[in-house]
């Protein structure tokens, strides 16, 4: 939880500072005001859209019964195939459990 809100901090400072940096280069001469509007508003909203995802993740976070797990994210890896290696061990998803930033089970 508190990563989450650590992350969200994080990306409403990046939207001030963004915010900070479009009025500094708009009052610059020789620049399209449309242009840096559009480019650091499309900036600005990629970051809004990623605090509403984690204010939405913290809501749920608050129905889950304690002792829950959530995935956060997932990764996909290469895996070394090689003639006589059981297709269906190999296929079957994998997963590895972090608790705290130490993994705690692989399965």
């Amino acid at each position: 939880m508190e990563q989450f809100n650590q992350n969200k901090q994080q990306l409403e400072q990046e939207c001030q500072q963004l915010q900070f940096e479009q009025r500094k280069l708009q009052n610059k001469k020789g620049v399209s005001k449309h242009e840096v509007a559009k480019r650091f508003q499309q900036e600005i909203k990629k970051r809004k859209d990623k605090i509403k995802w984690i204010e939405f993740q913290l809501e749920q976070l608050d129905i889950l019964p304690i002792g829950s797990e959530i995935t956060e994210e997932e990764v996909e890896t290469l895996v070394e195939v090689e003639e006589g290696f059981n297709w269906n061990d190999i296929s079957d998803n994998k997963a590895i459990i972090v608790k705290d930033g130490i993994v705690i089970q692989i399965t």
